[in-house]
This record gives C-alpha cells, sequence and structure tokens, in this order.
C-alpha cells in the first residue's frame, strides 16, 4: 500500500517522560480536562479568561494596537482602543478552541453549530482533477475551524513544529487524527506530490516567518515580508488556489466557514503580484471579523533594508 506523504504518526518514547517534562503533560491533561466540557460553559470560560487577559498588562498589548494603527488609520483613538481590547477578549476564546480543537472527543465536535458555504467550488476543483490550496488567516479559532472543516472535507495541512517535545507529539497526534496528512512547513516535496494527487491543503501565509523566500507587499498599506509559497505550491503542483474564511459567530451561534471562489491566473508568472493578491484576499476576511484576527503577532518585524523597526 502507497504511504500517504506528509509527517508520520508520532512514536511515543520514553523521553516524553523526563521530569523536565512533567509541567507540559500536565498542560496536556488540563487541555483533555477543558475539552470535556460543555460548548456552552467553554465559551462562557473563554469570555471570563479574555476579560482577564484585557486587564492584564503585557507586552502584547502594544504589539496588537501598532498592528491596528497600521492597518486601520481610519480609525480615531478610541476605536483602535476598543479594537484592540475586543482583540484581547478574543485570546481567552482562542486558548478554549485551541483546547477544544485538538482534545475535543468528535461528538463534542459534532455537536457544534456549523455554516458551511461554497463546497461547490472544491467539488468543481476535483472535477478537473486539480488539487486545492484552501489559503486563510491566523484567525483565533483556526485550530477548532480546521477540524470543522475536516467533518466535510479531507484536508491536510503545514505545521511548525513545536519547541516543547510533549506538545508536538500530543497535538500531532491530535492533528493526525482528523486530518488526511500534515506536512512540515519545510516539506515542500511531499505537499506538491500530495496536491499533485488531488489533495486539499489547508494553508496561511499571513506571519512573518522570515524566510528567504519572501516578498515586500502590501498588507492593509503597510509593505509586510509575506512568504511566496502559495505562488510556489501553486505553479509546482497546478493547484486551484480558493479562499477560506472562518469566524466565530454572536453568542452560542457557531461558526461560519466559506469557501470563495477560484483565484482567476493563480499562479500567474509574477509571484510577487501573486503574493500581494493572496495579501489582498486576507485583508478581506479581516475587515469582516477584525477582532478574531492575531494582532498579537509581530506581522511587520523584517522590513525592508534601511527602514527603521516597527515594533
Amino acid at each position: 500500500m502507497r504511504r500517504m506523504p506528509g509527517t508520520p504518526y508520532p512514536a511515543f518514547t520514553r523521553s516524553l517522560l523526563a521530569p523536565r517534562l512533567w509541567p507540559a503533560w500536565i498542560g496536556v491533561g488540563i487541555m483533555k480536562l477543558i475539552a470535556m466540557l460543555p460548548m456552552k460553559v467553554l465559551m462562557a470560560i473563554g469570555r471570563t479568561l479574555g476579560a482577564m487577559i484585557e486587564r492584564f498588562p503585557s507586552p502584547r498589548r502594544q504589539v496588537a494596537a501598532t498592528n491596528v494603527a497600521l492597518c486601520f488609520p481610519e480609525l480615531d483613538a478610541p476605536a483602535q482602543k476598543r479594537l484592540v481590547d475586543a482583540h484581547l477578549r478574543d485570546i481567552g476564546m482562542m486558548l478554549i478552541e485551541f483546547a477544544l480543537g485538538w482534545m475535543g472527543s468528535d461528538r463534542a465536535i459534532a455537536r457544534i453549530p456549523v455554516q458551511f458555504e461554497g463546497l461547490e467550488h472544491l467539488e468543481a476543483a476535483h472535477r478537473e482533477g486539480r488539487g486545492v490550496l484552501l489559503v486563510g488567516g491566523h484567525f483565533s479559532h483556526l485550530e477548532l475551524c480546521a477540524r470543522l472543516v475536516s467533518q466535510r472535507i479531507r484536508i491536510a495541512g503545514m505545521y511548525r513544529r513545536m519547541d516543547n517535545p510533549v506538545f508536538e507529539w500530543s497535538v500531532l497526534r491530535a492533528r493526525l487524527g482528523y486530518a488526511r496528512a500534515m506536512f512540515d512547513k519545510d516539506d515542500i516535496r511531499g505537499t506538491v506530490k500530495y496536491l499533485r494527487q488531488g489533495g486539499t491543503l489547508w494553508y496561511a501565509p499571513d506571519q512573518d516567518m522570515r524566510s528567504k523566500d519572501n516578498a515586500f507587499v502590501p498588507f492593509f498599506g503597510v509593505i509586510a515580508a509575506t512568504i511566496n509559497a502559495t505562488h510556489h505550491l501553486a505553479r509546482m503542483s497546478n493547484s486551484a488556489v480558493i479562499p477560506f474564511f472562518h469566524r466565530r459567530l454572536p453568542g452560542n451561534q457557531g461558526y461560519a466557514l466559506r469557501l470563495g471562489a477560484p483565484l482567476e491566473n493563480m499562479p500567474s508568472k509574477d509571484a510577487e503580484a501573486d503574493t500581494a493578491r493572496i495579501n489582498l484576499s486576507i485583508e478581506d476576511m479581516v475587515r469582516e471579523a477584525p477582532e478574531q484576527y492575531l494582532w498579537v503577532h509581530k506581522r511587520f518585524k523584517t522590513r525592508p533594508e534601511g527602514e527603521p523597526p516597527i515594533y
């Protein structure tokens, strides 16, 4: 039987039981316990955590405030502060959603209300025999929504290895429990092979990866170092590039997941232009739910030569 490309299922080793890793095991245990709670209770805990995070002094508040001021100059200072506060409250929800996405049972995930649009775009690409790149952004609920979308679509994902071996082992096992495959961010060959076989890959290229293969293109009108990988993956695999947006609905209404129409003439012959188009697509997603985007990430850390640092 031909092995699916991607990172293999991780084996348990005795080194994972080292005393220095016991705090990480406690953290994994807490996430599992949290994920067992009813959804309404989880959302209440998330809102409580968010209220605490909003009030707790943190350098990340300044990072978020800087990003919001750069990306939404049309907002006055009070409106920018309200958006930053809302985002910090949203981080409390993000912590709960990580636990639920990774450790929640299939039954718990199936009970979450989901609105799904645009599946016909994916089906049309697959009828043509093409792989699909689902391109989205780093929203607070991305891990949970990856789990939710996997109920309808056989997807794979790209990921960055975690520094802590306990969390790497636990989270990779969890992801491989619902994803078709997981690819290390440097496994370009395996990713292209998977896409050429008609696979569907979820990918978020909107963080400052400090990569050599960056283009300096606008993001909300600010020049941002953006990885060119979407262009290269699509070019090497002849995959359709489909925007994938997800947001948390108010109250306990669940989540809305939306697949857009494939981006036309993607990839083109111009990697930089394609990368700018991806940023513009993610901008449109962010404007629909700005408080749910990951503003605490230093998106503009890498600057063009000669430009002063932003943070």
